[in-house]
């Protein structure tokens, strides 16, 4: 199983979207300037699926 979370806090660092606060257990909460909204992220992200929508939240058109 690949782990996304690394690659989704690097895209989403790369794109201006920076780490806004920590949320509940092992989320964290980060703002996106793109679509002016908090993003969800979780600590452990196993699934492209998961990644994508992050992605797609944050307003990023990328695909992993």
């Amino acid at each position: 199983m690949a782990a996304y979370e690394k690659r989704v806090r690097a895209k989403l660092t790369e794109y201006g979207c920076y780490f806004h606060r920590h949320g509940k257990g092992d989320h964290d909460i980060w703002f996106s300037p793109i679509t002016k909204v908090p993003i969800t992220v979780d600590g452990e992200i196993y699934s492209r699926h998961v990644a994508n929508g992050i992605m797609k939240r944050a307003g990023i058109n990328y695909h992993f």
